[in-house]
């Protein structure tokens, strides 16, 4: 008996323009034109004989058909996607889409995948950088690194597999000029420094094995990315708290300097995520075994 399907073309812009509510972001996400997302929504619902979409003249919202046909339709692109990937046989692609939180792609990761490149020359490689949750496997993703605290388990029943990758440690770094300055924690009351608000192990969670008082560590310069404040750093405007693996290329080349060690390790480390179906596929497991031999071979202070 033949199915009697929607043109399946249609489909993955109505999922897209469900979740983002959005024919514009709809369109980005999919690499098509807005009027190409309208123009298959609008098929679909000639075929299906009933509008799925409320059009306002900034809003998009959905009916309760396209709220009930949504969720059907998500689920059938996901168990499609991961079928796919877990397909045996499966013959490579040469293709990997990365996801990674931006800080740990643009200071350890980017400077290292000319090495990968060179024993993978058959992989190509995109890279997203990317602060929100990964949504494998329908996001078009292959491996997601995310910065996580403690112990992490993917929710019972989603497809996800998750390892550790590496946790961070904390070590204070300025820049070649300045660290003479540094030697011993005391001096850190006659040295700028410089603090990130958008985390929270720093300067606290440095000083507490010391027994230093918190409280003299609290003023200088403040930013809201640990990138902008190593940056600082390197260009010796105070003393920022480095994190490894983090600053591992930075004082491998001397553009910053370690003080005040050895290193405090800390709970946020970074995570390295997969579907469960797609975890084995070649280009991901070159990847998987790459990252690691990587991490492995970092410096430490």
């Amino acid at each position: 008996m033949p199915y009697h399907l929607p043109p399946l073309s249609t489909l993955r812009p109505f999922e897209a323009a469900g979740r983002h509510l959005s024919f514009k972001q709809a369109a980005e996400e999919l690499n098509l034109t807005p009027s190409a997302v309208s123009h298959a929504l609008q098929t679909l619902e000639d075929w299906l004989g009933t509008p799925l979409f409320t059009r306002g003249h900034r809003s998009l919202a959905l009916t309760p058909a396209g709220a009930a046909y949504l969720p059907e339709v998500r689920g059938m692109l996901e168990r499609l996607a991961v079928a796919t990937s877990a397909l045996p046989g499966r013959a490579p692609s040469g293709r990997l889409a990365v996801s990674v939180a931006p800080t740990f792609g643009l200071r350890w990761l980017v400077p290292r995948l000319p090495r990968f490149r060179d024993q993978h020359p058959d992989i190509t490689l995109t890279l997203d950088t990317s602060q929100r949750p990964a949504d494998l496997p329908r996001d078009g993703v292959d491996v997601a690194i995310r910065m996580r605290q403690d112990d992490w388990r993917p929710d019972e029943g989603a497809d996800l597999y998750a390892a550790c990758l590496v946790r961070e440690a904390l070590i204070p770094v300025c820049a070649p000029t300045l660290a003479a300055r540094v030697t011993a924690p005391a001096d850190l009351n006659s040295v700028p420094l410089l603090h990130v608000d958008s985390v929270t192990e720093e300067w606290a969670a440095w000083a507490v094995p010391t027994g230093m008082d918190i409280s003299a560590l609290t003023g200088g310069a403040r930013f809201d990315t640990v990138h902008m404040a190593l940056e600082a750093a390197a260009s010796g405007l105070g003393v920022a708290m480095g994190r490894l693996p983090l600053v591992d290329t930075d004082l491998a080349t001397g553009r910053l300097v370690a003080v005040l060690g050895p290193p405090r390790p800390i709970r946020t480390g970074y995570w390295l995520i997969t579907s469960r179906a797609g975890r084995n596929r070649p280009e991901v497991a070159a990847f998987r075994a790459w990252i690691k031999a990587e991490l492995a071979a970092s410096p430490t202070v």
